[in-house]
């Protein structure tokens, strides 16, 4: 069975992010990308099935330009066997379901037997895709996963359901799983797995390779649409309270949280 991983590129968490003049979108120039987090627990997850003789394959699908070729290369330099990237010009501005048009075809082509997924992607934040690409392929979905085991065709796995309690789910294969934080540790890149993953093809899918309907994707096919972005507003300066005793200061602070920050 192979395990098909999607992987996004995202900026880094750490990279100081600035809005363009229009309020369309990023400055890119100077960003640092990294592998979308949640993805890597997924990455770690299909690992883990391979070397337990539960895989035959793991590939990783990433719908990307150019410039997401070398976190396609950490994938695959942490033990990936393959990789597709989808590019099509037609894909430019898809929104989460325009994505997972081109991200269930992708499976369908790949002939991909369990699809993992990050719960979410740091940059958006919508936790969509994994939930639409299961509708769209017709596959079973159980997302927010902690815990995860593999018998055969049936998965088993655990999430969080407030209160201390867990949801136990079972689902049979073909499925489209999203994974949590807490499920397992993802490996670094060794030099011998940097090493062969520059032996390793990435291949490039477009939208005709798909079958994907160039008018049911990208920007034209949106149903949401991103505008006006914007920065959250400076924070305000700290203030001190000066003189006075102990008690003073403490009278004072409590005013100014009654009457200026309307707090109390």
């Amino acid at each position: 069975m192979k395990i098909g991983v999607c992987l996004k590129q995202v900026p880094a968490s750490d990279t100081r992010i600035k809005v363009n003049a229009d309020g369309s979108g990023i400055v890119t120039d100077e960003v640092k990308w990294e592998v979308n987090p949640y993805d890597e627990f997924a990455l770690e997850a299909a690992l883990l099935f391979k070397e337990a003789g539960k895989a035959t394959e793991v590939v990783i699908l990433t719908l990307g330009g150019p410039d997401s070729e070398q976190r396609i290369k950490d994938g695959l330099a942490r033990g990936a066997d393959s990789a597709v990237r989808l590019d099509d010009a037609c894909f430019a501005g898809s929104d989460s379901l325009g994505v997972a048009r081109v991200l269930a075809a992708a499976a369908k082509k790949a002939d991909i037997g369990l699809v993992l997924c990050g719960k979410q992607a740091i940059d958006g934040d919508s936790s969509q895709v994994p939930a639409m690409m299961a509708e769209l392929l017709d596959w079973p979905q159980i997302t927010d996963i902690n815990n995860l085991e593999l018998d055969g065709t049936t998965v088993r796995a655990h999430r969080a359901a407030g209160a201390g309690n867990k949801d136990v789910i079972e689902a049979t294969l073909p499925a489209v799983l999203s994974c949590d934080k807490g499920l397992n540790t993802p490996r670094f890149a060794s030099l011998r797995g940097i090493m062969m993953a520059k032996r390793k093809k990435i291949e490039v899918w477009s939208a005709a390779d798909l079958g994907v309907d160039a008018s049911q994707v990208g920007a034209g096919a949106a149903m949401l649409v991103e505008q006006g972005l914007s920065l959250p507003p400076a924070r305000p300066s700290g203030r001190m309270i000066e003189g006075g005793s102990v008690g003073d200061k403490v009278n004072e602070l409590v005013r100014l949280l009654r009457e200026e920050a309307k707090v109390l």
